[in-house]
């Protein structure tokens, strides 16, 4: 039995306002494409999901393509909003290390399984899903790279180039960390993965600071 046929399907016949419906419609599609990936999945399982006629559907997106980019978009303005409210939590350095970490977990983590879509989608060869994940890519590693530069003084090309790398080892080893379903709690890896950062990025001066210490 596959995990839609095991999640009940919602009954037919219950009227929405559009907007309430477009959503209901992308939270049944997000569950058929965590659970199958885009090819394998169909619009009719997809309709049964929601509990709506395909007619319907369509009334909202005209194809799978289109309901495919709707969630990837809806979910990639997630990860960046939760990586720039993380960077704005606290002025302190290592602390801000330590909350972007814990918004890739968090992110991973989310039973709704969203990041599949963004970092292991099967369509990933579509010009308009690449175009996506490139781009939150880049929004996240700028909006941490902003930070480094301002606290390290480091040009823009070079805080990029530690941003990237800061924000791919999160989500790598978070994934990891929810694939391997280990033993280690969230917050311990958090603190590990911001333990071996921090070391490397506390190297780099104070930006107009005596001493070149962190806070």
């Amino acid at each position: 039995m596959t995990a839609i046929e095991q999640t009940h399907a919602r009954p037919r016949g219950t009227r929405l306002p559009r907007r309430a419906r477009r959503e209901q419609l992308l939270g049944a599609a997000q569950e058929v494409f965590v659970a199958q990936g885009y090819h394998a999945a169909a619009m009719d399982d997809i309709a049964e999901r929601a509990g709506v006629s395909k007619p319907v559907l369509y009334q909202h997106f005209p194809g799978k393509l289109e309901l495919y980019l709707a969630l990837l978009d809806q979910h990639c303005e997630a990860l960046l909003q939760s990586v720039r409210g993380a960077l704005e939590s606290t002025t302190d350095n290592k602390k801000r290390v330590e909350a972007t970490m814990d918004a890739y977990f968090a992110y991973v983590e989310d039973e709704g399984g969203a990041f599949r879509l963004v970092f292991e989608s099967d369509l990933t060869n579509e010009p308009a899903v690449r175009e996506r994940v490139d781009k939150v890519s880049l929004q996240c590693a700028e909006a941490i790279s902003e930070v480094i530069s301002e606290d390290t003084g480091l040009s823009r090309e070079q805080s990029m180039l530690l941003a990237v790398g800061l924000g791919g080892v999160s989500q790598v080893v978070a994934r990891y960390w929810l694939a391997s379903r280990s033993d280690v709690p969230r917050d311990t890896a958090v603190q590990l993965l911001t333990s071996l950062a921090w070391r490397g990025i506390a190297g780099f001066p104070l930006h107009g600071a005596e001493g070149g210490h962190h806070s």
